[in-house]
């Protein structure tokens, strides 16, 4: 079963790593990426633009109204998502709960886990009433 593994970070803190601990940190993250691609457990993933690129859509008044930069007032923003192959829910936990990002103590992060909503059915009754 697939998991949707969304990556939150401050990004201050991360800006404010020297060379060698964002080195470290970018090293360990993507050691553990191939980790999980030589188990087959990585379904894909990318990692996301700082929270300025960003641009939030709602409707407002009728009309699409467009806002600058994360809609979220945190400091944890979204830095990207990883899709996951496991067997449960608890095994994605288990395989989450040993990304490096998690150990660090300066920017340590956090992921939400989600099971993939399959939407085949859905979409095919969608496509007969179309």
């Amino acid at each position: 079963m697939k998991y949707i593994c969304l990556g939150y970070m401050d990004e201050k803190i991360f800006e404010n790593f020297s060379e060698g601990e964002r080195n470290n940190f970018v090293d360990k993250c993507f050691a553990y990426d191939e980790e999980l691609k030589r188990t087959g457990h990585y379904a894909g993933g990318e990692a996301l633009q700082p929270g300025m690129n960003a641009a939030t859509l709602r409707i407002q008044n009728g009309k699409v109204s467009v806002i600058d930069g994360p809609y979220a007032e945190t400091k944890e923003q979204i830095g990207g998502i990883m899709i996951l192959e496991a067997d449960d829910l608890n095994h994605a936990i288990q395989l989450m709960s040993k990304h490096p990002s998690l150990a660090l103590s300066k920017g340590g992060g956090s992921w939400e886990i989600r099971p993939a909503a399959d939407l085949s059915t859905m979409t095919e009754e969608s496509e007969k009433r179309r």
